[in-house]
């Protein structure tokens, strides 16, 4: 006969992922299963913002728990801030996906199955095309601090790059984004 395992009610109160981050620094199993359920939506809207549209975002947000699911003490006890973490692994694997699958990859034979594709409702948007013509690096800065309200000092750490280069990838990602919704802004005037 199995025995009862005791269950602890978490509490219903949601804490911002960064005051969780601060709260709990003790690593338990069940922290993990907290973080994520205060982390998610904004890991949800920071992938987004990464790879453009909504099931890249999903399949980046879960490739990302699930290596730091794995290591969550490890993750935890040497770096104290799991989100900023996460960040960087999304951020880091945005990057090596997008490296791999801009090469053309060759099949031998074609799908038999049609894919139905529905479009992301923002993709026609021009802020978001002009974003996904970014550079990786160059859209995580711009997302992280203009979406996510982090400092330059909090984007370099999450990065892990030096604050002079999210100051340079930043002022580059605006130049373009400005002259790139400045054309079509320009374009609107004149209809």
């Amino acid at each position: 006969m199995a025995a009862a395992v005791p269950t602890t009610e978490l509490p219903t109160t949601e804490l911002p992922a960064t005051e969780w981050a601060q709260a709990h620094t003790e690593p338990l199993g069940e922290d993990f299963a907290e973080f994520v359920r205060a982390a998610l939506p904004g890991l949800l809207r920071y992938g987004h913002a990464l790879a453009g549209n909504p099931h890249d975002a999903a399949d980046l947000v879960q490739g990302v728990l699930e290596r730091i699911g794995a290591r969550w003490t490890t993750v935890v006890r040497r770096t104290g801030d799991p989100l900023a973490y996460a960040r960087r692994a999304m951020a880091n694997a945005h990057v090596s996906r997008w490296r791999r699958t801009r090469r053309e990859n060759l099949v031998a034979d074609l799908p038999d199955t049609s894919v139905v594709w529905q479009p992301d409702r923002f993709a026609d948007e021009p802020l978001w095309q002009a974003m996904r013509a970014l550079p990786p690096r160059q859209r995580a800065v711009i997302v992280l601090r203009y979406y996510e309200d982090l400092s330059e000092a909090e984007i370099a750490r999450t990065l892990g790059i030096a604050q002079g280069t999210v100051k340079s990838q930043a002022n580059k990602a605006m130049a373009t984004l400005r002259t790139r919704l400045g054309a079509v802004v320009e374009g609107r005037g004149d209809r």
